[in-house]
């Protein structure tokens, strides 16, 4: 026998590769044959027409691994072959992935050269454990006067923004990305309008924020488990640059996105659903996640989370359960949106847990006299709005409404104007003192 036919032969000999076949489909799930492949591997479907299209083993059913693609699945049928790709998802990073757009592969989509990456990651690290994780005790610049003075966050925190759809927190993110004082940032857009993307790179971003950014695209028409892929994606390039000695800036429009791709994804294996539909796995995959970002003993993650709140109701499910795991959250206003007040924080029901710890004695004060006007103010406004009010009546409520128009133009900042730190500290500051003064001394 010819060393050409051994060489042919050897395949068969010696499999190299494991393979199955399709038995068939349930929805957007495939089924296949013969293929112990682990959860999580990365596999390729055959297809009658066009090439193969890859997909990830999301279970088990009877004696069939449940198989979910990562593309259409036009053209599969009965006895296709799948082949395992790699039991391990992994994608390159590196520095030449600042300002770029890639998606949930890492693939660019700027129609850019492919940037020359060296290093590897892991896409589903584990997050770093609770007693390696160093305490936070440095404030983080986002560039947003409300933030900055009122719910200042710390360098390695989670917060959420919880909004319902066309509040503005597209361009609050946007704006962060800009005038943030963190190393790189790390955006990632889950299940956004195809049209918005562009619209959010050069309006809200712009070409300055871009240039210190990568941005992780998936777009709401591309299969579930791109949208997950691509959560985290940018999470394990954030990961890359903090342990790189980098603060990062995280911000993921939007983690309730992230949670119903999930919910289709463990649906098609087979979960029973719970709470609106949404089966366990959704439940246990968002701490996952959300804990994957924080401070390490080489650099910092501080992560921005939005939640696109359904009805605007901030204890639907998602919300309420992604509340519990972060640091502090701030809640989007549509009634403050409709008045033209941007950003539109409300501030009496939003909370950076870590302020107390981060920030200076005298700013925590001021911080609580402006908060306590606008408590007051918010309570009588009905009288207020109305003339029923009687000045004179309560000195807390004279100064409330006294002092409303320039807590108003503290808390409301232009697209395109920035704060620091100092600046935001210096005129909180001011503002807490004529507050004190208008309560002291009545009109």
């Amino acid at each position: 026998m010819s060393d050409t036919t051994l060489i042919d032969l050897l395949p068969q000999i010696m499999p190299t590769e494991m393979v199955g076949s399709v038995v068939h489909t349930d929805g957007l799930a495939t089924s296949v044959a013969g293929f112990p492949a682990p959860v999580g591997a990365l596999v390729e479907i055959e297809r009658q027409i066009g090439g193969p299209v890859q997909g990830e083993v999301i279970g088990f059913r009877d004696a069939t691994t449940v198989v979910y693609p990562l593309g259409n699945v036009s053209g599969v049928r009965r006895g296709n072959r799948v082949r395992l790709v790699s039991t391990a998802r992994f994608i390159r990073v590196g520095d030449g992935l600042l300002g770029r757009v890639i998606d949930a592969a890492g693939k660019p989509l700027d129609q850019a050269p492919e940037p020359g990456l060296l290093a590897r990651t892991r896409l589903d690290r584990t997050p770093p454990a609770a007693v390696e994780r160093p305490r936070i005790t440095t404030p983080l610049c986002t560039g947003i006067r409300v933030f900055d003075g009122l719910l200042t966050c710390g360098r390695g925190q989670r917060m959420g923004i919880f909004s319902g759809s066309g509040v503005g927190k597209s361009v609050l993110l946007g704006m962060m990305a800009r005038y943030t004082t963190a190393d790189v940032n790390v955006i990632a857009l889950i299940g956004e309008r195809g049209r918005e993307v562009n619209e959010f790179l050069q309006r809200d971003l712009g070409s300055a924020g871009l240039a210190r950014s990568v941005v992780v695209v998936a777009t709401s028409d591309e299969p579930a488990l791109v949208r997950v892929q691509a959560a985290l994606t940018a999470t394990a390039v954030a990961e890359y640059f903090r342990d790189q000695g980098r603060d990062v800036l995280l911000m993921m429009d939007s983690l309730t996105r992230f949670a119903m791709a999930q919910r289709e994804i463990g649906l098609a294996a087979g979960e029973p659903p719970t709470t609106r539909g949404y089966p366990p796995s959704v439940f246990a995959l968002l701490p996952r996640l959300v804990e994957r970002a924080g401070l390490n003993n080489r650099g910092s993650i501080t992560a921005f989370y939005s939640v696109l709140v359904e009805g605007d109701d901030t204890n639907e499910p998602i919300s309420d359960t992604v509340r519990g795991l972060l640091d502090g959250h701030a809640i989007l206003s549509r009634r403050m949106a409709g008045r033209g007040h941007y950003p539109a924080v409300d501030l009496l029901n939003s909370i950076s847990r870590l302020m107390p710890d981060i920030v200076s004695r005298e700013q925590r004060d001021a911080a609580t006299a402006v908060r306590e006007l606008i408590a007051v103010h918010h309570e009588h406004e009905d009288l207020i709005s109305i003339g029923a009010y009687r000045k004179g009546s309560h000195p807390l409520v004279d100064a409330a409404i006294l002092m409303k128009p320039e807590i108003d133009r503290f808390l409301r900042q232009a697209v395109e104007e920035s704060a620091t730190l100092e600046t935001a500290h210096k005129e909180l500051l001011q503002l807490a003192a004529r507050c004190r003064q208008a309560i002291k001394t009545p009109s």
